[in-house]
């Protein structure tokens, strides 16, 4: 399966294995952070896009980009792409709270990570995504 990436053509299978490669690359316990988030997005969304875009920076897609997860040499951040539109009940956003769009997490070695909340906040940027998807296309239908 092909996907665009950016002016690239890249299969999911490639950025799959890419992803495994950066976190094998990280070696730490950031790798296995940015591990344990894959599969909690995976288990939240059976159907996410895995990619890498902006330089190796691993996506989640579903109708849109759902986060990111990127690693800096003292956190792992997840950043949710439309996170200012999401509720946030548990408080997980500690991150990029300022923006209009764009909220993230940071995630620091020995953290806890709430999987319940987090899969939980995964679906309803999948939710938000395919929602406004779906209205996109009803307006395109209207206009025709």
């Amino acid at each position: 399966m092909k996907k665009s990436n950016g002016n690239t053509d890249v299969s999911t299978d490639d950025a799959s294995q890419r992803i495994d490669a950066r976190i094998a690359e990280l070696g730490d316990w950031r790798g296995k952070m940015l591990a344990r988030v894959r599969k909690l997005i995976h288990q939240a969304d059976p159907d996410v896009v895995e990619e890498v875009k902006w330089r190796g920076v691993p996506v989640w897609s579903h109708d849109g980009i759902v986060c990111t997860g990127e690693s800096y040499k003292n956190h792992v951040k997840m950043t949710f792409a439309k996170g200012a539109s999401l509720d946030d009940p548990k408080g997980l956003f500690n991150s990029s709270l300022d923006g209009n769009t764009r909220r993230a997490i940071d995630l620091h070695e020995g953290d806890e990570i709430d999987e319940a909340a987090l899969k939980a906040l995964i679906r309803a940027a999948v939710a938000l995504n395919t929602t406004k998807k779906a209205r996109k296309k009803t307006a395109s239908s209207a206009a025709k």
